[in-house]
């Protein structure tokens, strides 16, 4: 399209931006609060260990999960902001495309691996960082200064 008078760039739009905050708080938050916090504070109170991986094993699936529907919403977000070439251009896509097939890899590893525990954390762990480093970076539509 010609930059005319009557041509108006596609500004992205606020709720764009509340939901890739929001969703982001929701999955990334998720992850840290269950590893760095739930998990070593249930650990302290004393309960078994047995039980303690109970526990984990249950909630890392959920979470998991979470996580898996969140990079979607935000890749969404991202896309309709930013452009189909932002996936593989930009860090955040970079970033999305991680944790999608981190989370795809942690499901295939729980119904067809049973003894990938390693893995299972390994990927769990990755998904955590990426989420950190995704929390460093603007949201899209937006720059880092403004």
């Amino acid at each position: 399209m010609s930059k005319s008078a009557t041509y108006k760039p596609r500004q992205p739009s606020r709720a764009s931006a509340v939901s890739w905050q929001l969703v982001q708080t929701l999955w990334v938050g998720g992850i840290w609060v269950l590893q760095f916090i739930v998990l070593p504070a249930i650990e302290q109170a004393g309960l078994a260990p047995l039980l303690v991986q109970e526990i984990a094993a249950r909630l890392m699936p959920l979470l998991v999960g979470l996580a898996a529907v969140g990079v979607a919403l935000q890749a969404l977000a991202l896309l309709r902001v930013e452009g189909l070439a932002s996936l593989l251009r930009d860090v955040r896509g970079q970033l999305l495309l991680t944790v999608a097939a981190m989370a795809l890899s942690h499901f295939a590893a729980l119904h067809y691996w049973p003894g990938a525990e390693y893995w299972l954390r390994f990927s769990y762990l990755v998904m955590a960082f990426c989420g950190l480093l995704l929390v460093l970076q603007p949201v899209p539509g937006k720059t880092r200064g403004a």
